[in-house]
């Protein structure tokens, strides 16, 4: 039995998509280091298993959720657009939210599933076969437990990141980190971002929001640009403008690279996602939903 799955099956410690990559730099390893490391990171992690039972837990937050629900399914096709070529599809990408069956640390738990995919040509000289999971507390809406399997070309990457909130703490298969309160993993940020209101936002309109990423910690500063009317294939849809930030430490870039769209109702569902590059744009666009929390009215046709 993994790690993950002892840790969905047992008892429990009582402790856009995006266009991020991450690597893990390790070719053609020694198979006797791999089972080393591999029983190095299960014996760190019961170990912390132990602990956390003698730790005094402190209480987590309680953040309201109206934007997300159970069973909450999305597609979206990923494109690249130019004025010489149009919309050519390179992909397609999936999140689906379920209300998972086993409890974590002792708590409920959102299971969100992010899946994503080449297709046509672009099979043939990039394939692309990604997956990424959260187990996200339902009533602080932090993660207990990120999984990545990361399939890209010739390019792999598995991890599984364990996040111990009472002790700011993540483990990972490759490090233990220390981490900042109510950290996030990229999937859950993207969850917990759709439940704010403008009203969180700083005076400057914007929001820092800390998230961990292979072995590191990010902040990202997201900044509001206002609201638009965009024409997608599901129609006029009204929405508000966000630019992320990414930075290590509090360096920040000197360009917002992404623009994301979000419905404005209470969905707050990310319905366009651009990315500039030298010649043309990457886009992510929402094509099909299923079982939203509340009416899409920011939907105008």
């Amino acid at each position: 039995m993994t790690i993950t799955q002892l840790l969905k099956t047992g008892p429990a410690p009582n402790a856009f998509f995006s266009l991020a990559r991450c690597g893990l730099k390790m070719c053609h390893p020694d198979k006797t280091k791999v089972r080393f490391s591999l029983l190095k990171f299960s014996g760190s992690l019961l170990f912390l298993y132990f602990i956390s039972g003698m730790v005094s837990a402190q209480p987590l937050r309680q953040h309201p959720n109206y934007a997300f629900g159970d069973k909450e399914h999305l597609t979206y096709r990923v494109y690249y657009n130019s004025v010489l070529t149009g919309n050519v599809t390179a992909g397609e990408a999936t999140i689906t939210v379920n209300d998972s069956k086993k409890q974590m640390f002792g708590r409920k738990v959102w299971h969100i599933v992010g899946e994503g995919r080449s297709k046509g040509a672009f099979n043939w000289f990039y394939k692309v076969r990604d997956r990424f999971e959260s187990y996200v507390d339902k009533e602080a809406l932090i993660p207990y437990l990120f999984v990545r399997r990361t399939r890209e070309g010739n390019y792999r990457k598995d991890d599984d990141v364990y996040f111990f909130h009472d002790q700011k703490l993540a483990v990972s298969r490759t490090a233990r980190k220390p981490v900042p309160e109510n950290i996030q993993d990229f999937v859950s940020a993207l969850f917990f971002m759709r439940t704010l209101r403008l009203e969180d936002f700083r005076s400057d309109s914007t929001y820092h929001l800390n998230f961990f990423l292979d072995d590191s910690v990010y902040v990202s500063k997201i900044l509001y640009k206002g609201t638009e009317v965009i024409k997608t294939s599901l129609g006029k849809i009204r929405c508000l403008r966000f630019a992320p930030m990414m930075a290590t430490g509090e360096v920040f870039a000197n360009a917002y690279p992404l623009d994301v769209w979000v419905t404005d109702d209470k969905n707050h569902l990310p319905v366009l996602a651009e990315a500039k590059v030298i010649v043309g744009s990457v886009k992510m666009e929402l094509i099909e939903y299923k079982h939203l929390r509340n009416p899409f009215t920011a939907r105008l046709e």
